[in-house]
């Protein structure tokens, strides 16, 4: 079974061509968003650049120590990262964000003095340094199994558990201060001197010691303006009151200034600096040599680049809220929103690695792009050396999101999809219309088509031309012409037979005349042999012409017929008796219903019809014998006249009631047929509102007529 598309289908379906348009459109956005992202890498690096070259041969800005040195160890050589929040002074460490992440361990490989086995050692830490405002924070969570505080009265500050803390005040002046405290509270800070044989009270050293279950927490603060580039603290461990000191764990030897390590905080000089290119929307790191930052900018969340402020804003009218209500939904099943509650954990506060820091920092620019741990972001970072000497000191690290770039494409693309939306439709509909126009058209030429000619090749209407001026008007126009001619041609043909007997009848008549006149006259006995054939002759040409107008004149008959109600069964059962006298070698089987079938026309042209049919099975019947059966269903009827003889060729089952289509095989050359007796008995079921079949039965291999309403 094939499937059949009418045109407006096949315009339907030719209009989602149009989706094609969205979709090339998606594409070039995304082309476009490849240069965006083109162009933003390039701008990152010259962000990178421009920052950089205002760092280069700066030596003031960097830590006249820590930045220098060729290598750094970790524990000795402390980074103060940058706390953003304020710190309580109360022992606790809930106020050092990720406190864990941040400190360093200070156990058996950080002995001060003599070493001690791991189990004889009953004392280690974790210490923190970090910077808020213009203090420098340490931290330290110690684990100790004996705490021994310094006694009331004594005088001395080192027979207990307490912690050395050293470091260069910017002036070069080497301080050494020791925490030693009577008990838990405030702490008490000295500072030992080698010019004073007492301890004085450092006050601008202030702090919190906090008892622990497993030891003790202590946490204090230093001005920054107090310290160097150089520190080290160490916590002396005491078992008993005024005892020997057991063991020392620090970040390096507090006793001398040669032995103390460094300490690297963020630059306030750089940080202005940065601080200036915070408005650009990226974040930003100074790093030394060492990956140690000294100065940061801004957050890597809220640095969408520079097209992160670009969302034109639109006014809350009717239609934009059903787009974000109803449309929106639909885009975002394919877009994807840039989300600002990403995880990147790629970086540390005190540490910047990666591939393009590394790069940076030998010298050689370099920019990548990377996803965040979460996968939510696309982070593009740019890193540019910073040079001191024509070496290599550190390098500037910018890093924007794609966020932005995401932002701006997604807004192209609901306005893309919006309109091509609002295209697709409109252009739809006007397929859809201009479709329905032309199939209305070429229905109603169609329609005007089948009307104007029936089954039997008669026309019955004449096609409207139309006026329009494009292939179908000019199709309706030839249809129009062609019909017009059609219908000339045929109303030549159904006059023909009239026009002919009319013509024909005079000289038939005074040929007739003449041979009667000549038949009284004595001839020859060869000469009568002729004249009776030329009498013969001339009443075969007076029959076909009586038949040739028979179908004329029942035409206009019945035009002029008044139309009376007959019960068909009577007319039926009167013909067959009528038959069984005309031919009484043929045997007639009646089987009529009892329920009458009223019928509204002429009972005589009924008769007519049968007159007709039953000629023709008389003369086709094989076994002399015809059935005529009539089915009464409520006002339905169904009469059947079968008789058997040779079959209906199929294609003639449709043919056989046209004028001039005959079955006949030459047997009775006496009797002309002109094939029109089936054609009056199908005009005269037409004028009673009938219809008439002609079945092949070839189970009783008969041929039925059947004449039903």
């Amino acid at each position: 079974m094939s499937f059949k598309l009418g045109l407006r289908s096949k315009l339907l379906l030719l209009s989602t061509l149009l989706f094609s348009i969205p979709w090339l459109g998606y594409k070039y956005v995304w082309e476009m968003e490849k240069y965006l992202r083109f162009g933003q890498e390039k701008t990152l690096v010259a962000t990178a650049r421009a920052l950089a070259t205002s760092l280069h041969e700066r030596p003031n800005l960097f830590n006249n120590q820590a930045s220098f040195l060729p290598s750094v160890e970790k524990g000795k050589d402390l980074y103060g990262y940058q706390i953003t929040q304020a710190i309580n002074l109360d022992g606790l460490a809930i106020d050092w964000p990720h406190f864990n992440d941040k400190s360093h361990y200070y156990g058996v490989d950080n002995q001060i003095s003599a070493p001690v086995s791991q189990q004889a050692l009953s004392l280690h830490f974790n210490a923190a340094v970090g910077k808020y405002g213009q203090y420098l924070y340490l931290f330290f969570n110690v684990i100790d199994d004996k705490t021994i505080y310094r006694a009331a009265n004594s005088r001395a500050i080192t027979k207990n558990d307490h912690l050395a803390l050293s470091f260069i005040q910017p002036d070069g002046t080497f301080i050494k201060s020791i925490i030693s405290n009577k008990a838990p509270g405030w702490i008490d800070a000295f500072v030992v001197s080698e010019d004073s044989p007492w301890p004085e009270p450092a006050n601008y050293i202030q702090g919190h010691w906090l008892e622990t279950p497993q030891g003790y927490n202590v946490e204090l603060r230093i001005p920054l303006d107090r310290i160097g580039d150089n520190i080290a603290f160490a916590w002396h461990d005491v078992d008993q009151p005024y005892g020997d000191i057991k063991a020392s764990v620090g970040s390096a030897d507090p006793a001398a200034p040669n032995t103390l390590g460094t300490i690297l905080v963020p630059s306030p000089e750089i940080e202005r600096i940065v601080k200036g290119l915070s408005y650009s929307n990226s974040a930003i790191w100074v790093v030394d040599k060492h990956h140690r930052v000294l100065a940061s900018s801004g957050n890597i969340k809220e640095a969408p680049g520079v097209w992160g402020n670009n969302r034109i804003a639109e006014k809350d009218s009717a239609w934009q809220r059903f787009v974000k209500t109803w449309l929106h939904p639909l885009y975002y099943k394919v877009l994807t929103k840039p989300s600002g509650d990403f995880i990147d954990q790629l970086y540390d506060a005190q540490n910047l690695h990666g591939e393009h820091v590394d790069s940076a920092l030998s010298g050689n620019a370099q920019s990548q792009w990377r996803l965040t741990n979460d996968n939510k972001a696309v982070i593009l970072s740019a890193a540019y050396p910073i040079y001191l000497d024509n070496k290599v000191n550190g390098a500037v690290v910018v890093e924007e999101t794609t966020n932005g770039i995401r932002t701006v494409r997604n807004q192209a693309l609901e306005k893309l999809f919006t309109a091509m939306l609002l295209i697709m439709l409109v252009g739809m509909f006007v397929f859809f219309i201009f479709a329905s126009r032309i199939s209305a058209r070429i229905r109603s030429l169609n329609k005007q088509a089948k009307n104007a000619i029936d089954e039997h090749g008669k026309i019955k209407h004449q096609i409207t031309p139309s006026k329009a001026s494009d292939e179908i008007g000019d199709l309706s126009r030839e249809f129009s012409e062609l019909v017009q001619n059609l219908s000339q041609y045929n109303h030549y043909l159904e006059n023909m037979s009239a026009r002919l007997s009319h013509e024909l009848k005079t000289p038939i008549a005074v040929v007739k005349t003449s041979l009667d006149n000549l038949a009284i006259q004595p001839l020859p006995e060869d000469s009568k042999t002729y004249m009776v054939r030329a009498q013969e002759g001339v009443k075969r040409l007076d029959k076909i012409f009586n038949n040739m107008s028979e179908a004329t004149r029942l035409e206009k008959l019945l035009q002029r017929s008044d139309k009376q109600n007959f019960i068909l069964n009577d007319v039926i059962a009167s013909c067959g008796q009528a038959y069984k006298q005309i031919y009484p070698d043929i045997t007639f089987n009646t089987q009529l219903s009892d329920q009458p079938i009223v019928l509204n026309g002429s009972a005589d042209h009924i008769a007519q019809l049968l007159d007709k049919i039953i000629t023709n099975a008389v003369e086709f019947s094989e076994d002399k014998q015809i059935d005529i059966t009539l089915n009464v269903n409520k006002q339905h009827f169904e009469l059947l006249i079968a008789n058997k003889g040779p079959l209906l060729p199929e294609e003639m089952q449709s043919r056989i009631f046209d004028s001039m289509v005959s079955m006949r095989k030459s047997r009775d050359e006496t009797t002309p047929h002109l094939g029109l007796g089936l054609y009056i008995a199908k005009l005269i079921a037409d004028f009673h509102q009938c219809k008439i079949e002609a079945i092949n039965d070839n189970e009783k291999q008969q041929v039925v007529m059947k004449l039903f309403n």
